[in-house]
């Protein structure tokens, strides 16, 4: 995993799991690696990713299993409402950036469309 220098390594990580969990990677009680393996993997402080699951436990996304390790959360609504989060955050950013480059609404759905049935025919 290649971090970005402007925004913080814990949120990046966040966001990576979060990402893994959305599209099925990781599922619904399937156990994360723990903070020093994820340390050691990605070469990073294990205080960085000790955050990392805080902040994913403090959001819901994980739950600690005393003496056992952390798991993903087994609240399939919680990850529904977690991809949907994401998928807006992705939708905001996209139209931002074509509107930026001066597409107006519908010639941002006409590309849209566009795209996607090329997408159908591949």
């Amino acid at each position: 995993m290649k971090f970005d220098a402007n925004i913080p390594i814990y949120i990046q990580i966040m966001d990576y799991i979060k990402k893994e969990i959305v599209t099925g990677r990781l599922r619904e009680g399937d156990k994360v690696p723990s903070v020093r393996e994820l340390a050691s993997e990605l070469q990073i402080n294990p205080n960085t990713v000790q955050r990392t699951f805080q902040e994913l436990e403090r959001e819901g996304v994980l739950e600690t299993r005393r003496g056992m390790g952390r798991y993903v959360t087994k609240e399939r609504e919680k990850i529904m409402e977690l991809k949907k989060d994401m998928s807006k955050d992705l939708l905001t950013h996209f139209i931002a950036g074509m509107r930026a480059l001066g597409f107006s609404e519908e010639e941002i759905k006409m590309l849209v469309e566009i795209s996607l049935s090329k997408e159908e025919k591949a």
